[in-house]
């Protein structure tokens, strides 16, 4: 089997042959993506995530990778081991530098060991997973965090003493349904009079919502969904811009046939936006802002015309992103997300193994208590196509 290598970032590495490991997978693991953010400064060494994805190669080309990166701190990762950083150090522990698997700024589920076709993807999913863990004892970091890894993917964790966490996003499953007011019909009366408000209410103020993809996004509205991105990290005390306005400009440059912006305009005025990401029938939500404060507008933009566009247009799902229970009263079903954790140092992964199997047993029962409470009605749940009336 080729050998390992940790590469100086995913720019440096051929756009075709990254892309072929990715196939069907998530856009975000496509090199524009990932390049995008490395060219544009977003991640580097000099913001605590230096990129090191792991490499086999065969025949001079590709034939296993997953997107590593150095960190030197747990900003921008959306699982968090806040807790688990500040108990190492107590115990004086190093928990920084470590390495991370996944996406940066990026709460999307997804493949992270990428396996050219027709090779054997169980057993380089193992060998990356050994070699990761060899490169960590070796160099003295002090774990691996493979973050919003696919199920498949935790099967590995027992054979390379990584620890499974589960955690609980909010998505939308299209169910067949044949227009919005099909997928309101799913809903308990006082929810679905809820929705038909809040739409209405942004007709009233007369706001209009427009979808935009691909070639129909014009350069200048770059500008205007930047200025939205922008606008919701100045309005958190917790927020922090971890992308730039040249991150912004490769998107248009490089990956605007993944794009999706949901704009709500005024007249010319822009007043929101979410800039989205498409790859086959999977919609990604992830940059929301709004320039003018108006009721209903995050919930319209983020969620309602999202699930309009997508029903329209036979998508199976909409991935809004982490946090939210309001997303789950808006008809979003509580979803498991996966990821792997291996430590060095066997106390801290007594200790957070201990704390793992408790949380793991937290998030069956929160996924099952939402389920069972759900605002859609039990007739409508049980994942198959919904009758006609």
């Amino acid at each position: 089997m080729p050998a390992f290598e940790l590469a100086s970032g995913v720019s440096s590495l051929p756009p075709e042959e990254w892309n072929a490991l990715v196939g069907e997978e998530s856009p975000f693991l496509e090199w524009e993506w990932l390049a995008s953010l490395e060219d544009a400064g977003c991640v580097g060494p000099e913001t605590g995530w230096q990129a090191r994805p792991l490499v086999a190669r065969e025949n001079g080309r590709l034939v296993a990778a997953c997107p590593v990166y150095v960190k030197g701190h747990s900003e921008g990762e959306f699982v968090y081991d806040w807790a688990w950083a500040d108990a190492a150090e107590r115990a004086g522990i190093h928990y920084y530098p470590k390495l991370l698997v996944g996406v940066p700024f990026t709460p999307v589920g997804g493949a992270r060991f990428l396996v050219a076709r027709g090779q054997d993807r169980h057993l380089w999913i193992e060998q990356m997973a050994s070699a990761l863990r060899e490169i960590c004892l070796t160099n003295e970091f002090s774990g691996v965090h493979v973050n919003f890894c696919s199920e498949e993917e935790i099967a590995t964790a027992d054979e390379n003493r990584f620890l499974k966490r589960v955690g609980i996003q909010y998505h939308w499953h299209n169910r067949g349904y044949e227009s919005f007011d099909d997928w309101l019909g799913v809903f308990r009366s006082k929810r679905r009079n809820q929705i038909r408000r809040e739409r209405r209410a942004l007709l009233e103020d007369g706001v209009r919502i427009s979808v935009l993809t691909g070639p129909d996004i014009e350069d200048e509205i770059f500008e205007s969904m930047f200025r939205c991105y922008l606008a919701t990290i100045g309005s958190r005390a917790w927020g922090r811009q971890y992308l730039n306005r040249r991150f912004f400009d490769l998107l248009a440059e490089r990956f605007r046939h993944r794009l999706c912006f949901v704009v709500a305009r005024r007249g010319d005025e822009v007043l929101a936006g979410t800039t989205n990401v498409v790859k086959g029938n999977r919609f990604y939500g992830r940059y929301w802002g709004a320039l003018r404060p108006l009721r209903h507008l995050h919930f319209n933009v983020c969620y309602y015309a999202p699930v309009e566009w997508c029903i329209e247009r036979g998508l199976d799902c909409v991935e809004p992103g982490a946090g939210g229970d309001y997303k789950w009263l808006r008809g979003f079903d509580a979803t498991p997300t996966f990821s792997l954790h291996f430590l060095a140092q066997p106390r801290l992964a007594g200790a957070v193994g201990r704390f793992l199997e408790a949380e793991r047993a937290q998030a069956r029962e929160v996924i099952a208590r939402l389920d069972r409470a759900s605002p859609v009605s039990r007739t409508f749940r049980s994942g198959t196509r919904r009758p006609r009336r």
